[in-house]
């Protein structure tokens, strides 16, 4: 069992005075393993918010902000892209783009109009028909500045909200809300301006810009990138700090070295260790749950539906609560992949073509790669890679058979099947219950274990006549 947090309802930023064990969680190794989910969604290399969090918190210590202000900027920093989902299926639908490729474009661009203006042309409708590229074009040039206030208020209306949920204090929150505000006022999505816009988010816009740009053309390009901004995106002290941090050759060679996630990690402010329980696992594992749904309005609550379906199946085969709950948080992370995967594939209403579809089945393969980054999330990894698996040999990634495939996972790919043919699919309506069944059963011993299947038929019977008694 891990040890509890010493706060119960928030991750605490006071000292812990327990010694380190092989039990023990660090905060910054979890949530630094996750977010390379979440730069998987906005289309940047992987290690983007880590690096960013390396930037930022070297900012932040030269600007002389006190430990437990720099705690509050290294979580902002390293989760602003929490609700980069969800204005995903969006951005397919208005560009007519995918919507990965956009996202890792769309950094690089300023708001000067004819980087605008370039971004848009080159990036709308290139493989629609002429006369939609030609309708999508016109809708951004005439609704363009309520389009993006749109977006960028989506993002980061749920990023704020999805880091409450996992307890983090107001200050991160509000860092997260405001991270595409600009220094002059023009930025989005409540144009704040100058000191009214929160100095976490101040230096997590500058702390991401640097890492887009030293990434894609090196040093020189992200210093003198900063120095175009000051005054307009930038707020001028925070820009003079960075230029201090920015003379020490050794920031950069970390920076660009294999163990800049080694190096963010020992940088959390007081080094201590937040050690978690087995309550805030499950707030985590349930926030990257909506991280993962939220991508597309046709998984909206897939994940935690699977959940439920797997913990309903697991208790007819007699799993014990403990397991029971392992399972329930392996079911809500099963689809994290699905992040690295564009929405106009996801949202496709039709035949996905096999390049499409090998991206569709290597999200399973993503899902194992970020959880077994995880300490506390590894021994689920196998579940997220091989839920697609079938008993007789013909699923993926891998072509398991037989035992080969855990039952934990049979048990998950029964509930993940189940939820996807009973909810909404682009290309159809939500199929009744008797219909789901009758596909499912036919594929008893194919697909889908005897048992697990079994397990939930009686699950199902036991709710139906609870709702007859009601």
């Amino acid at each position: 069992m891990l040890r509890a947090i010493t706060d119960a309802t928030a991750p605490s930023r006071t000292d812990f005075d327990h010694a380190p064990s092989d039990e023990s969680i660090r905060l910054s190794e979890l949530l630094g393993a996750l977010s390379h989910a979440l730069d998987l969604t906005e289309g940047q290399p992987v290690g983007h918010c880590v690096r960013a969090c390396w930037i930022g918190t070297h900012i932040g210590r030269e600007m002389g902000l006190a430990e437990r202000d720099l705690w509050d900027l290294y979580y902002a920093i390293l989760l602003k892209d929490l609700g980069c989902s969800s204005n995903a299926a969006r951005i397919c639908e208005l560009y007519l783009t995918d919507d990965l490729a956009f996202k890792h474009d769309f950094k690089t661009v300023s708001d000067r109009l004819p980087q605008v203006l370039g971004f848009v042309f080159s990036h709308t409708g290139l493989k629609a028909g002429l006369a939609d590229r030609f309708r999508a074009i016109l809708n951004i040039m005439q609704n363009g500045g309520e389009i993006a206030r749109e977006l960028i208020e989506t993002r980061c209306q749920r990023g704020a909200e999805i880091a409450r949920r996992m307890r983090f204090p107001e200050t991160v929150c509000e860092g997260i809300l405001s991270l595409d505000e600009h220094w002059n006022g023009q930025g989005k999505p409540n144009r704040l301006a100058g000191a009214a816009i929160p100095l976490y988010a101040r230096i997590a816009l500058l702390a991401q810009v640097v890492d887009v740009f030293h990434c894609s053309a090196g040093r020189a390009a992200a210093m003198a990138e900063v120095r175009s901004r000051i005054g307009s995106w930038f707020d001028p002290d925070v820009v003079a700090s960075f230029e201090r941090v920015a003379e020490d050759d050794a920031f950069w060679s970390t920076l660009a070295s294999e163990r800049i996630e080694e190096a963010v990690f020992a940088l959390e402010p007081g080094r201590r260790e937040v050690v978690i329980d087995e309550d805030y696992l499950d707030d985590i594992a349930r926030a990257f749950a909506q991280v993962v749904d939220t991508k597309s309005p046709f998984t909206a609550g897939h994940s935690e539906r699977v959940a439920v379906y797997a913990d309903m199946i697991a208790e007819q085969m007699g799993f014990t609560p403990e397991r029971r709950r392992w399972l329930k948080r392996a079911a809500l992370l099963h689809d994290i992949g699905k992040l690295g995967v564009s929405n106009a594939i996801l949202d496709k209403n039709g035949k996905l073509d096999e390049t499409e579809w090998e991206s569709m089945r290597n999200h399973s393969a993503l899902s194992e790669t970020i959880l077994s980054r995880v300490k506390a999330f590894r021994d689920m990894a196998r579940i997220g890679g091989s839920h697609h698996e079938r008993l007789d040999g013909k699923g993926y990634p891998r072509g398991l058979s037989g035992d080969a495939i855990a039952i934990e996972t049979r048990i998950i790919s029964v509930a993940d099947v189940f939820d996807a043919l009973t909810a909404d699919r682009p290309y159809r309506a939500a199929m009744p219950l008797p219909k789901a069944m009758g596909i499912m059963r036919s594929e008893i011993g194919a697909s889908f274990d005897p048992a697990c299947f079994a397990a939930l038929e009686r699950a199902l019977d036991i709710v139906d006549g609870l709702a007859e008694a009601a």
